[in-house]
This record gives C-alpha cells, structure tokens and sequence, in this order.
C-alpha cells in the first residue's frame, strides 16, 4: 500500500473572485465568514514574514513527514500563477519546510504567496524578494528530502480545515480560509462590510464619536451602568 497521495488536480475558487477578496481584508473576510458558521481564522501565531502583503487566491496543500519538505516541493511544482500554497507539518521546529530557492521558484511561477505551519529559514532574502510568507516558526533547521506525505488532500493548517482550491487570504492580521464553494457569499459580505466602515471612517473624520457610530452607546444605555460623578478616591 502506498504511503503517500498526491493529487494531480485541484478545483480552484474562481480567480475573479479572489480578486475582490483582496479589496477586503482578513477581518472583513473572517467577520463575514464566522457568523455563518463557515471558514476559519489561523491563530495568532501564523505571522507574516514580510510587512505589507495581502494575498488571497485558491489552496494548493501540501502535508509533509517530520523534517522532511519533499512533499511541499512537489506541490509547489503543481501550482498554477496564483495559487496559495499552504504547508503543513507538525512537528513543527523539525525542519525547514520554507526557504529561498523555493521561494524564487514560487516567484517565477506567479504563486500569490505561501502559507507554512512549521519553519521558514532565509527569511532576510525571502523577504527582499518580495514573495508574501506567512510561517509559525523561522529556525534555519535542515530538511531531508525524502519523507511520506501528501499534496492537494485537505489539511488542518494551524487548527483550519484547508481544502484544495479553497479561498485562503493573508495579510497583517493573519490568514482566514474559507470554503470553495461558500467563498462567493462571504466575500460579498466581507465587501458590503468594508463600505460600511469606510463610511464609519468618513463620519469619524467629520467629526463624530466611534462611541455613537459603532453600537457601543445602545449596547452601554441597556446595561443599567450605574455612573458617579466622582473620581473612586474622593473623600477618602
């Protein structure tokens, strides 16, 4: 029996799609996304490596064996121009998973960026090289080459269920993924979410109170919040 499975096709979200996606962000995305019971918001710990970059495009998956990031470099060989590709492994610090000769493959091949639960090393090039990274880890630990795995199977990235050709998008505040077939609805969220802040953000700036424009006053008026007009020391 075979120890490893791969993949060779993915049914991609549509590149039309992924392109409004990166007019939101991340928070609009999971905002939209979380109500409706769908997607999933990578922890804290999945840090970009780069500042700046914002990425959304289809998953192409890769899960490799411990120390080993054979199976990444198989998936990389399959993405198409821009694909997300999401690693992982779990043995997270037991090997490099990320570096800079596939980064400037990924580059050539027009990947819209990378995704690793695990480590990434050479990041001062990858960085100047512009290609957009999110890891868990950097540690410059060597990979084998060797190892079992799979490549575009579904993954539980960071604790997310990734599937092949899900929408996955990154930015400053981290890496959302939503369902392939639920992306269309939850990015025209995410957008009628972003209008509406952009038309908080105008009112802030003309002068009104975030207090007033974002529920805070309803929500505080329900609470029975007994004020005092005293500072908690007097007349002590």
């Amino acid at each position: 029996m075979n120890s490893s499975r791969v993949f060779l096709r993915v049914n991609r979200v549509e590149a039309a799609l992924c392109a409004k996606a990166r007019e939101a962000t991340v928070s609009d995305l999971h905002e939209a996304a979380a109500p409706r019971g769908i997607g999933g918001l990578m922890s804290s710990r999945m840090r970009p490596i780069q500042k700046g970059a914002r990425i959304a495009g289809p998953a192409v998956t890769a899960f490799c064996a411990p120390g080993d990031n054979l199976m990444m470099h198989r998936a990389l060989y399959l993405a198409q121009p821009g694909d997300v590709l999401v690693v992982v492994c779990d043995a997270e610090t037991s090997g490099a998973q990320w570096g800079d000769m596939a980064a400037r493959y990924a580059l050539r091949k027009g990947l819209a960026g990378v995704v690793v639960q695990g480590c990434v090393r050479d990041t001062d090039t990858v960085e100047a090289l512009g290609l957009p990274v999110w890891s868990t880890h950097v540690l410059s630990i060597h990979p084998d080459k060797c190892g079992h795995g799979f490549v575009n199977t579904p993954v539980v990235c960071d604790g997310v269920l990734v599937q092949p050709g899900d929408l996955v998008m990154a930015d400053g505040d981290g890496v959302v993924c939503v369902p392939r077939r639920e992306a269309g609805e939850v990015v025209e969220a995410a957008l009628a979410r972003m209008r509406k802040e952009e038309e908080m953000a105008r009112a802030v700036e003309g002068g009104e109170a975030v207090w007033d424009l974002g529920g805070s006053a309803a929500s505080y008026s329900a609470m029975n919040v007994e004020e005092i007009d005293a500072a908690f020391d007097d007349a002590r």
